[in-house]
């Protein structure tokens, strides 16, 4: 039996450390037949060590999504290496110190506009780098932390959430016509490098031992790994401008 990417292309962005989502979406993606790239910034060189962990090899390009020159070679740099794309995967974020851990009264706007920048507008800028290879339609997945929320210590982030989710929609209204779906995974709390970039994590992943229904691991980012290859794949033909909670349904309770 294959498996539900098979003859896919895929590119994936964010893959740090085996503990991110990033990693776990790409070896379950080769695993389901898909073949695999990645991108990496500003570290190719770690990025292309934790990509020999992966079941297969997957090539690693340097990309920037704020360096337009980066952005306007990604499609050649891919297009070598895999003729076409079929799904793309938005693992991308990063705000200031200054913009996180309780200070969002007083964060500058140089620092927001960082946030949004890197974790929002990415979202469109790497979408319209990818499109040229998605002749035939394909999915766009991403990673949100709900941001119907205030949460502790999260601060600028979650404003940079809200706007990726905006963003999501738009290009799901806007590349419908070409067939491509562009949805969110809004994942429970992981501790992954982005996770302890921020000040006082523990305070905001310990409302999950007690208000998550289905007990969550902060240690085990598969499930959310699943949830992209999920959207990735054909199963979802007529799925896009969602957000699928992979949060143990902490989202679904009040208290």
């Amino acid at each position: 039996m294959s498996g539900i990417l098979e003859g896919k292309r895929v590119l994936i962005t964010g893959v740090l450390t085996e503990a991110s989502i990033a990693f776990h979406a790409a070896r379950l993606a080769q695993e389901q037949g898909a073949e695999v790239i990645l991108t990496a910034y500003p570290r190719p060189t770690l990025t292309e060590r934790i990509a020999k962990k992966l079941p297969k090899p997957a090539k690693v390009i340097e990309l920037d999504v704020t360096n337009d020159e980066h952005l306007n070679r990604l499609a050649d740099l891919v297009g070598e290496e895999l003729g076409g794309l079929d799904g793309v995967v938005h693992s991308i974020g990063f705000a200031p110190q200054d913009a996180l851990g309780g200070n969002f009264l007083n964060t500058p706007f140089e620092s927001v506009a960082t946030a949004m920048h890197v974790s929002a507008f990415s979202l469109k800028s790497l979408t319209m780098a990818c499109l040229p290879l998605m002749q035939n339609g394909g999915s766009v997945v991403g990673l949100t932390f709900d941001a119907q929320f205030a949460w502790p210590q999260y601060d600028w982030m979650g404003p940079a959430k809200a706007a990726l989710e905006a963003t999501s929609r738009y290009i799901a209204r806007d590349l419908g016509k070409q067939n491509i779906r562009c949805n969110l995974i809004s994942a429970g709390p992981l501790g992954s490098m982005a996770a302890k970039s921020i000040p006082g994590f523990s305070e905001l992943a310990s409302v999950w031992d007690t208000r998550a229904p289905l007990e969550w691991d902060l240690k085990d980012p598969e499930p959310a790994g699943r949830g992209v290859v999920a959207l990735l794949s054909d199963w979802f033909p007529k799925t896009t401008g969602e957000i699928i909670h992979v949060d143990g349904g902490l989202h679904a309770i009040g208290a």
